[in-house]
């Protein structure tokens, strides 16, 4: 990809998050958000066939870095000599999620909320299931992956509907503990 195209893309994106911070999901056409970026429909559409791959290349942006091996320090967060265990894994997810707090609070909310849920899941399974450790052995493992990649998300909506507030190696702690990890 040229410059100029990358140039669109972020455009696209930022215009994007500009939107989900104002308005839900679904209430987002794609004339808005070619507006917002100053772009023309057919660079949209050079780039992206739908807003729901728009969405799921933002949250594919959001989280794919986390599985990476080198990962660099952030301005928020530096992971990059953690020991990259479950626990530095789910901690740095919820600093990504905490990062882009207004869009979250867009996506976890209203008729968005289940679109971006099965992308989340999709990452957090990939997650769990890096870790086996985790898993309950004494039950099914479709059954205890289900469980702990519900249960994250559960709390990943209670934290961001309180703001946020608690850190995200706490809320790790919180849901390690109850989940029998910890």
């Amino acid at each position: 990809m040229d410059r100029r195209q990358q140039k669109s893309r972020e455009a696209i994106f930022n215009a994007f998050n500009r939107l989900l911070e104002k308005k839900h999901f679904n209430n987002i056409t794609v004339q808005e958000i070619i507006d917002e970026a100053n772009v023309g429909r057919t660079t949209f559409y050079a780039h992206f066939e739908t807003k729901d791959i728009l969405l799921k290349e933002m949250c594919t942006g959001i989280f794919e870095h986390i599985f990476s091996h080198e990962l660099p320090s952030e301005s928020t967060h530096d992971f990059s000599e953690a020991e990259h265990g479950l626990d530095e894994k789910l901690t740095h997810l919820l600093y990504h999620l905490k990062d882009n707090k207004g869009n979250m609070l867009g996506l976890f909310s209203g008729y968005s909320r289940d679109l971006f849920l099965r992308y989340f899941k999709e990452y957090l399974s990939e997650i769990f299931m890096r870790y086996p450790d985790c898993m309950r052995t004494d039950v099914p493992a479709d059954f205890a992956l289900n469980y702990m990649v519900g249960s994250f998300a559960e709390t990943v909506k209670w934290w961001i509907n309180r703001g946020m507030k608690e850190t995200p190696e706490i809320i790790t702690d919180h849901y390690l503990k109850l989940a029998g990890y910890n």
